[in-house]
């Protein structure tokens, strides 16, 4: 196992290290029968490393890297046909994940509920998420705050049932028979969030058609 302390300052390590064993605990109890504690450690400790070199927040690492390396383990296990549940997932796309992806997974989680399930990746993930898509999707009462710009993997691409697209271009993964969604949006990196909030509500509009395709009656 690496240490997962890294080039974090010497302040930090000692908690990341007894936050992460933690982590690995709760994993292994979630996944107990479908994945050893090899393939859990590999998957915490790469997202560890991944995240902690593009985010200066040292003290949300721990739970940023579980909430990813969760993500891709159930991604994996519905990939391999042994964690699917019946409920059609969605996978966002688009090139930051910053904004215009994370604003559509909270929007599809609030509408749909349990229904569906609801991830976002980017082709080139920024270092943080966009504070005016934060503030706009605020003002809906969902809180995208706590999210984190993440690249997509091919056992995401593999276990989504829907792909939708938002501007990665010939960087968007393709993957022969996956149903593939493309949402000419733009990016709002940069904008105010008088700007957007029209992009919100385009994207809102969008979300709500995709669950009534697959036959899930939007909450209100």
């Amino acid at each position: 196992m690496s240490d997962p302390g890294g080039d974090a300052h010497p302040d930090h390590r000692a908690g990341h290290r007894l936050a992460l064993h933690t982590a690995a605990k709760r994993l292994r109890a979630e996944f107990q029968g479908v994945f050893g504690e090899e393939t859990i450690e590999r998957f915490l400790y790469g997202a560890y490393g991944g995240i902690a070199v593009r985010t200066d927040e040292p003290d949300d690492l721990p739970r940023l890297t579980e909430r990813y390396a969760r993500r891709r383990l159930h991604a994996l296990a519905q990939a391999a046909g042994t964690g699917a549940d019946g409920r059609p997932v969605v996978l966002f796309l688009c090139a930051h994940n910053a904004g215009r992806s994370l604003m559509a997974m909270g929007l599809m989680a609030r509408l749909a509920g349990n229904r569906a399930v609801a991830w976002s990746a980017g082709s080139a993930p920024g270092a943080a998420v966009n504070a005016a898509a934060v503030a706009a999707m605020g003002e809906r009462g969902i809180d995208i705050s706590g999210e984190f710009p993440t690249a997509w993997t091919d056992e995401m691409v593999r276990a989504a049932d829907v792909v939708v697209t938002m501007g990665c271009g010939d960087a968007c993964p393709v993957f022969p028979g996956k149903r593939y969604v493309d949402w000419p949006l733009a990016d709002p990196r940069g904008w105010a969030v008088t700007q957007v909030r029209p992009l919100r509500d385009e994207i809102e509009c969008r979300v709500r058609k995709l669950l009534a395709d697959l036959g899930i009656p939007p909450r209100d």
